[in-house]
């Protein structure tokens, strides 16, 4: 997901979530109807362009949510290495990824239209077959249609920072959701997080670290990674860079 301006949760969004478990719950908690949600649904406005790729190419390249197994091998007529992507974003960084390692397949999960059709657009336009989409919340995907030891690779790029205090517990990257994760993944497969927002990517290490099933694979004493050669500079990044800003890249793999 591309960095973006935190989202103050509306009066509603308050109400529906007040006193529940965190984000990332683990499976049993994920269809709670009051779990806390790491997104706000914004209503963005959907161009003629993402619209058209979505009424013409939707249906080949997106994926009904359904809670029970994905058939991976069948959703994209071969076997090859799987990567999730949690938060699309406008789907510059996917298409990017996706045209750079052809051998790989993409599954995308990304709740807002704009950003879909904006996906989708890219895959027209670049002539992608190796990227399949979920208009749909990650964690329930994830717990619901992914089997274990699926995954060989997990991108989470600029997740909302939720930088005040008090909604630091809508935070994406928590305890439960990389615990789920690391059962999805392979031995030897990865997680790929980079967030712009720093105290962020503290917490990125530190709630990494703290899954036994994961090792880093940096050896500098703050944990964080160089950025790998597939993560392309965005646009925002490169203007935050401008601005004295850091990125911070995370990469765990699986033992």
């Amino acid at each position: 997901m591309l960095p973006q301006e935190p989202i103050e949760p509306t009066p509603d969004d308050n109400a529906d979530t007040a006193g529940t478990s965190p984000a990332g719950a683990p499976p049993e908690d994920v269809a709670h109807p009051r779990r806390i949600r790491s997104f706000v649904r914004r209503a963005g406005r959907t161009s003629i362009g993402q619209q058209r790729a979505i009424d013409e190419l939707g249906p080949r390249f997106m994926l009904p949510y359904a809670p029970g197994p994905l058939d991976i091998a069948a959703t994209f007529g071969r076997t090859a290495p799987t990567i999730l992507e949690i938060g699309c974003g406008m789907g510059e960084t996917t298409a990017h990824i996706a045209q750079l390692r052809p051998q790989d397949d993409f599954l995308g999960c990304e709740v807002h239209e704009p950003g879909v059709g904006a996906l989708l657009k890219q895959i027209g336009e670049r002539g992608l077959g190796n990227v399949r989409i979920f208009q749909h919340d990650a964690v329930e995907v994830v717990a619901h249609m992914l089997t274990e030891q699926s995954l060989d690779g997990v991108h989470i790029f600029f997740p909302d920072p939720w930088h005040k205090k008090r909604h630091n517990k809508r935070r994406l990257v928590q305890p439960p959701l990389i615990k789920l994760l690391a059962t999805r993944l392979k031995t030897g497969g990865y997680i790929h997080c980079a967030t712009d927002w720093e105290e962020y990517a503290h917490q990125m290490v530190e709630v990494l670290r703290g899954e036994p099933a994961l090792e880093n694979t940096s050896s500098a004493a703050d944990g964080f990674a160089e950025r790998p050669d597939y993560r392309p500079v965005t646009k925002f990044e490169r203007r935050g860079v401008r601005l004295g800003h850091g990125v911070w890249d995370v990469v765990f793999r699986k033992k």
